[in-house]
């Protein structure tokens, strides 16, 4: 067992690294200095990267129709996980096949309608920017063994990992498929060495954390890219997540993300924003990933006036709109800006941290990383609101744009008051300056991780790193680049609060409410249009006194029937 385990480098911390990776790392990882990467006194938690630190299974899948630990074929001993992976398929013999189709493998994505080519093999964000070129670093969260650089065989099956999905011991880590520069630490808080035949024989349908170890963590820490995704749905309550709540329904995350032949139901990039298809009970409708898949369209009990009323709003409010009154409340903060500008900030000639934020569940987190820049966090906040019909669109390294029209969208949406199609939504907006290319007004690849010395994380060296990154993509490059204000949307649709902490109606029909800045449409109580609020109350309290008439005139005549 290994505690903050800092290598250094020369012959003894090649010695030890190589005998770590064979003896715990399932592909050859190293580990590395930090000279840069600890703040006096405290421990760099989060330069966990991907590694979480609770990965005890948590919800119970049932039991299994197979007790693998009685399967021959794993037995062992593995060297590695391709061994485990190759037994694996061995009786699961069209898995790979599957799994070498889904995006979790290809990190390719083809929009049907646009033609564009997304997924994290091409995009580029407003966190660390680019995985493109990093995978070294990057493809910890790939499904698969020892992708870091072109060579990396996409059509080998072997190297397909099947235990971060299906591990069910809370034993089974990985570690960067490369070396990084001295100003990446990558540190092991009490992970042993992996023992392959013991999580090769304890198998199971993916847990919260299987998915979590990587979705939690997404942009570079916990909770960073997503706002409604983090460590706190491990253990969530009612309160946080009626859905996965520990001692409720306690659901895995492919109770709603269900699966076909290894493709799960819900991408990003192409939403259900208006389910129109409802409830497909019994066994439930498969395919989405919606509320309404489940719940139908019309959810709310129709016993009352309330739940009526409530009903007539789904057709123009996505259910995530009341049932999310707030982003990133489990005590784990979200990133909501990114500043590359003040990266590169040395302190005796090495980079280091500042720790000024105190998330809710106690934890310090970093609001400046020289080998990051600066970092704004936000929690228990509410989200933004905008029509949206499920479309999004993405600026690509191949996107020209006019600088002037910052800031300009890493990703965007439409949808509209009058478009049929459209909903009301919550979204994460994230603001960002981050390096562009000034002479062909592009953004750009930098390369980030390596043991090179044109690595920004290690030489902090923007022209460098950018020129780096755009030659060894094959991508024009002007030599000249500058920093950019942009912003990326992310809809909310996780950390679902049960009814009791739903938002009230007064939340949205006040003057100053959640949904003051959405126009193009009438909302009563807003006080937008007050003549139009009055002419609807006369004409409530007219059919209210008209209603009373009539039950008064049905009294009388009964009477006089009598």
């Amino acid at each position: 067992m290994f505690h903050w385990l800092n290598l250094t480098r020369g012959p003894v911390g090649i010695a030890l690294a190589a005998l770590l990776a064979l003896s715990a790392g399932p592909v050859g990882a190293e580990t590395q200095s930090s000279s840069a990467g600890t703040a006096a006194g405290h421990p760099d938690v989060d330069m966990h990267f991907r590694l979480n630190p609770t990965t005890v299974p948590t919800e119970s899948r049932g039991p299994s129709t197979a007790d693998h630990s009685r399967f021959e074929e794993l037995q062992g001993p593995f060297t590695g996980g391709p061994d485990v992976t190759r037994a694996c398929l061995s009786c699961h013999n069209e898995a790979g096949h599957q799994v070498m189709k889904t995006i979790h493998w290809t990190w390719e994505y083809t929009n049907p309608e646009t033609g564009q080519k997304l997924g994290k093999k091409t995009l580029v964000n407003n966190f660390c920017t680019n995985a493109r070129g990093n995978e070294g670093m990057c493809a910890q969260c790939h499904a698969g063994y020892g992708w870091k650089d072109e060579s990396f065989d996409f059509g080998n099956a072997d190297n397909i990992d099947c235990l971060v999905c299906h591990d069910r011991t809370g034993t089974y880590y990985r570690m960067p498929n490369s070396r990084g520069n001295d100003a990446c630490a990558v540190m092991f808080e009490d992970k042993g060495p992996i023992d392959w035949p013991a999580v090769a024989q304890s198998v199971g349908l993916p847990g919260r954390e299987n998915c979590g170890s990587c979705h939690f963590y997404g942009g570079g820490g916990d909770g960073v890219k997503h706002g409604d995704l983090d460590s706190s749905l491990i253990h969530a309550d009612r309160s946080l997540d009626v859905h996965m709540d520990d001692k409720g329904a306690d659901f895995a995350c492919t109770v709603c993300h269900v699966s076909s032949e290894h493709q799960l139901a819900g991408s990003r990039y192409q939403m259900h924003a208006r389910d129109t298809g409802g409830t497909g009970r019994p066994g439930l409708r498969r395919g989405v990933a919606t509320c309404e898949s489940c719940h139908g369209d019309a959810p709310h009990p129709m016993d009352s006036l309330r739940g009526m009323k409530l009903n007539g709003h789904v057709d123009r409010v996505a259910c995530q709109t009341c049932h999310i009154p707030a982003i990133a409340r489990g005590g784990v903060a979200t990133i909501v800006g990114w500043d590359w500008r003040t990266a590169g900030r040395l302190r005796n000639g090495e980079g280091y941290k500042e720790h000024d934020y105190i998330q809710g569940n106690g934890e310090e987190r970093a609001t400046y990383k020289s080998i990051k820049g600066d970092f704004t966090y936000t929690e228990n906040s509410a989200p933004e609101y905008a029509w949206f019909d499920g479309r999004m669109r993405y600026t690509t390294i191949d996107t020209h744009f006019d600088p002037a029209a910052q800031p300009i969208p890493i990703n965007s949406f439409s949808g509209a008051s009058d478009d049929p199609a459209a909903r009301i939504w919550p979204f994460k907006r994230v603001h960002t300056f981050q390096p562009y290319d000034k002479g062909n007004n592009t953004l750009v690849y930098m390369h980030l991780w390596g043991d090179d010395e044109d690595a920004y994380w290690g030489n902090y060296d923007f022209g460098r790193a950018i020129a780096t990154g755009m030659e060894s993509n094959g991508k024009p490059y002007s030599g000249k680049y500058g920093f950019i204000e942009t912003e990326s949307w992310w809809p909310i649709t996780h950390m679902v609060a049960p009814a009791e902490n739903a938002l009230g109606c007064g939340e949205c029909h006040a003057r100053e409410g959640r949904l003051a800045s959405l126009a193009g449409f009438y909302m009563p109580g807003r006080g937008d249009t007050p003549t139009l609020d009055r002419i609807g109350l006369l004409a409530l309290a007219l059919a209210a006194l008209g209603m009373a008439g009539h039950v008064l005139l049905r009294l009388l005549a009964a009477r006089r029937r009598r």
